[in-house]
């Protein structure tokens, strides 16, 4: 079975130290203009990176992403 994964939104200073972030788990996008990286880690391991991830000098903030939280089931209701 598959691992449940979890994304990661972190905000860095530099866009080129950005791409170190890769060896912490699946990098999915790299914003230059914005300077923030989405990288996707195992929810077993989430603590431990995060802080891992937030000592490293390029890095100025982590945040989870609630994107799986977000209700997806779109259903039309006809209010009479």
């Amino acid at each position: 079975m598959f691992p449940k994964r979890i994304g990661l939104i972190v905000w860095v200073n530099d866009f080129k130290s950005a791409k170190n972030l890769e060896k912490f788990g699946n990098m999915l996008y790299i914003s230059k203009r914005l300077r923030y990286a989405v990288l996707y880690v195992n929810e077993t391991d989430l603590q431990k990176k995060i802080a891992h991830i937030e000592k490293l000098g390029f890095v100025k903030k982590v945040e989870k992403s609630y994107r799986t939280e977000i209700k997806t089931d779109y259903s039309t209701k006809k209010l009479v």
